[in-house]
């Protein structure tokens, strides 16, 4: 299928590929249908895109929370996750959603309300991690440049 989107124009989507959320993310439940794609013309960095199917003009940025913080490794109370079946830890995948504000070095990722996605079923969920050990807004700019120069 072929989707014109605000942030890469039009692209095709393989029906393959869409990962499903059950209960939608927090915010936009109603948003259930997305693909994970990235700029090519950026190659595959840190971050990508979760792209709305029902709602092209709906992109999040998404990155791997452990090119951030390595330690990262929330619990998750297993109901949370039944929605979207039995997780294997090899098709088990964990993202967080990227704020990029007006200026760029405030950029944060969210470690309170990661995304699961269970690969091998295409389906996912947003979670929000009990207790006070990871930040709605953890800033990742110093964190990236550093990556970027090879620190």
């Amino acid at each position: 299928m072929r989707i014109n989107t605000k942030v890469f124009g039009e692209i095709e989507i393989i029906e393959e590929k869409i990962i499903h959320f059950p209960s939608g993310i927090i915010g936009f439940p109603g948003l259930t249908d997305f693909a994970l794609v990235h700029d090519e013309e950026k190659g595959i960095g840190a971050i990508h895109w979760l792209q709305s199917i029902q709602e092209p003009g709906f992109a999040m940025p998404v990155m791997d929370p452990l090119l951030v913080k390595p330690d990262y490794n929330p619990e998750v109370d297993d109901e949370l996750l039944k929605p979207i079946g039995d997780l294997e830890p090899e098709e088990l995948l964990v993202m967080v959603t990227v704020t990029v504000p007006g200026d760029i070095k405030q950029m944060s990722v969210n470690l309170k309300g990661p995304i699961i996605v269970n690969a091998s079923k295409r389906k996912a969920c947003q979670v929000i991690v009990d207790g006070g050990g990871y930040a709605v807004k953890f800033p990742v700019y110093e964190i990236l440049n550093a990556k970027k120069a090879g620190e």
